[in-house]
């Protein structure tokens, strides 16, 4: 089977006014016409607005969260069904940061996973190890179970990504070393694969955490890595497009 396309995704958190529309539109303007995928996912106020300035380019948008039902008596949440509406095609999932911070479990995710299905949207679902779980030696043993229980088995014939983000480097500077990102990758692949079979070579598995434009192109080339989920640098057009590039091109 041929190797997923790569998929260069943005995260934005929770940074960005309709000042950085600018940024955003760099960004469609630079990147490739094909051989990699390019997403920006804004904060939900900028959704709709980043979807008509970036209309016509190659540059796909998407949520950073959704929640589970349709619609209701949720103050503050966004659903799917909003999300595809303001124009987004994909959206996160189990962050890291809404796992820690908003108490998020697996079975959440998944009822979220089944959500974003609902509304049309490409999920990404995001898995990783503490620095306590790794240096305990857990880090596979946690990685896989996060998948096991993130993933639902109505994924199975989707369009979906998986992201490894170690929590110990998101934001820190630190990166795992590459025998350690591969060690990961393939343990993430392998379980797929046991969880749907054939169809479990088809997902991208993207690499997170302090993911800059000193160290992407080697990330990028290693076994397993399908692309990467970026956060700081991605609100700027100059590293981000640094990161595109150093992607393999399918």
């Amino acid at each position: 089977m041929n190797a997923p396309t790569p998929l260069i995704a943005g995260n934005w958190k929770m940074n960005g006014t309709a000042g950085a529309l600018a940024e955003a539109q760099a960004i469609k303007a630079g990147a490739p016409a094909s051989g990699v995928r390019v997403a920006l996912c804004p904060p939900a106020t900028l959704v709709e607005r980043m979807s008509r300035a970036l209309a016509g380019g190659g540059v796909i948008i998407g949520g950073q969260d959704c929640h589970a039902e349709p619609s209701g008596a949720f103050t503050g949440d966004v659903s799917a069904e909003m999300l595809a509406d303001a124009g987004a095609s994909l959206v996160i999932l189990g962050h890291s940061e809404r796992r820690a911070g908003h108490g998020e479990s697996d079975s959440d995710v998944v009822a979220k996973v089944e959500a974003a299905l609902r509304g049309g949207l490409e999920p990404i679902i995001c898995v990783g190890e503490t620095l306590d779980e790794r240096e305990a030696g857990r880090a596979i043993e946690v990685v896989t179970r996060q998948v096991r229980g993130s993933l639902p088995a109505s994924l199975a014939g989707k369009a979906f990504t998986v992201a490894y983000e170690p929590v110990w480097a998101i934001g820190t500077g630190l990166t795992p070393s590459s025998d350690d990102i591969v060690e990961i990758h393939q343990a993430i692949r392998a379980t797929l694969r046991e969880m749907f079979g054939a169809g479990g070579d088809g997902p991208a598995i993207l690499y997170g955490g302090s993911v800059k434009p000193g160290n992407a192109a080697e990330i990028l080339g290693l076994p397993e890595v399908g692309g990467a989920l970026v956060g700081g640098a991605s609100l700027k057009a100059a590293d981000f497009l640094a990161i595109v590039a150093g992607a393999p091109k399918a």
